[in-house]
């Protein structure tokens, strides 16, 4: 493990800050924690980390809240609440965690979601100026793919690449609802066929947050060539998923 990768652990429970911090350094992994969202941002701001482990129950200020000032330049997000109903768990994904988990938790579960959090960001753009190449789609394809106006969505990798062929990185929810659009493309779909072809026919519908989510798509879509009109707003009908899609392993 790269003694390099510094995760930040934000919660107000003291005993839970030293528990999650010493099993994850136990493991390889650098770690720093903050007792409020407050303390979080200051450290965000003063230092590096590659992910944080959020806690939602927090007095003055609680951890969707806090979720939902994180600039897009935020490490991932991974939530801890008591509270798991699915409810609170689909909120917490729609508005940007890469993941949610329940409390009390194994350790070793929560080892398990970083390190799937951390292998899926792997391959995520370099920040600006960085001289690192970006993955190109002929380096990575597991053959399971769809294709639309030069992007290329690889199922199996849970991966998109744009015209350039540089990887646009997604939330796993984001990558749902993309993947949602893209099974359906060229009709208007309401918000209620997209929260169940993304989430399930059991999910709450919860318009404000299928917005939220839906933004943060179309911003990511927005950074690649060519994905300002992928997603377009049908007037007090629901959205579509303009060009065509074509499945290269359909025969």
């Amino acid at each position: 493990m790269d003694l390099q990768t510094r995760i930040l652990i934000v919660d107000d429970d003291e005993g839970i800050r030293s528990l999650i911090g010493e099993f994850l350094a136990k493991h390889g992994y650098e770690t720093a924690t903050a007792a409020d969202p407050l303390e979080m941002r200051a450290m965000l701001a003063a230092e590096s980390f590659d992910l944080i482990v959020l806690d939602v129950m927090m007095p003055r200020e609680d951890g969707l809240t806090a979720l939902r000032a994180l600039g897009p330049d935020a490490p991932p997000v991974i939530m801890l609440s008591a509270v798991g109903s699915d409810v609170d768990r689909i909120v917490g994904l729609e508005m940007g965690a890469d993941d949610y988990l329940a409390k009390p938790c194994n350790p070793r579960e929560l080892l398990a979601r970083i390190r799937t959090v951390l292998r899926r960001r792997a391959v995520a753009p370099p920040a600006v100026g960085a001289e690192t190449p970006r993955p190109r789609a002929a380096e990575i394809d597991s053959g399971d793919c769809l294709n639309f106006a030069g992007w290329r969505m690889d199922l199996g990798l849970r991966l998109l690449f744009d015209p350039t062929n540089a990887v646009i990185s997604l939330s796993d929810g984001e990558f749902r609802l993309l993947r949602a659009f893209a099974q359906h493309p060229r009709r208007v779909l309401t918000r209620d066929q997209l929260l169940d072809w993304s989430r399930g026919e059991d999910s709450d519908h919860y318009d404000r947050a299928i917005d939220v989510q839906l933004s943060r798509l179309r911003r990511k879509l927005s950074e690649g060539e060519g994905g300002s009109d992928i997603i377009r707003t049908v007037r007090n009908e629901g959205y579509l998923f303009v060009p065509s899609v074509v499945n290269p392993g359909e025969k």
